[in-house]
């Protein structure tokens, strides 16, 4: 890095190009954050999404490009928010759907009681697909506890 200190101006501090392009974007990070706090405080985390080819949802449901998902924990199942991709399984009119949105197609997480949280900018590219291995659920619904003798 300190061989191309190529400089730019941020915050009207001078700083390299090299820092500027090896920081990893933020936006899965706020938006685990956001929806950690939503379910602690018992509010309802809502995504807004904006549907291009690359995002599976129900394309009953997608009005203008886009659709609202409640990931809470009570409307979904085997949800993982990933640094790439979120992934859930959840009930449209009874029917089970596999949900996969791309990180860079949520254009805003906040909770359904109060509109509190977040909006992003939509980035229009395609990130690799999911992979298995990656997708770690974060919740597996309610806990549940059992009497042990």
């Amino acid at each position: 890095c300190r061989e191309n200190w190529h400089k730019r101006r941020v915050a009207n501090r001078q700083v390299p190009d090299c820092f500027m392009s090896a920081v990893p974007s933020n936006k899965p990070y706020l938006i685990r954050a956001l929806h950690q706090w939503c379910v602690d405080h018992g509010f309802t985390p809502y995504i807004a999404v904006f549907v291009t080819e690359g995002v599976q949802v129900p394309m009953d449901y997608v009005k203008d490009n886009e659709i609202v998902l409640n990931i809470s924990p009570d409307a979904c199942q085997q949800l993982s928010l990933d640094n790439e991709w979120i992934s859930l399984k959840a009930r449209f009119a009874g029917v089970p759907r596999d949900i996969h949105v791309p990180m860079t197609h949520v254009m805003a997480i906040y909770a359904k009681e109060n509109g509190q949280g977040m909006s992003f900018p939509v980035e229009k590219t395609t990130p690799p697909e999911p992979t298995a291995d990656k997708n770690t659920p974060i919740s597996k619904g309610r806990p549940s506890l059992k009497l042990v003798k």
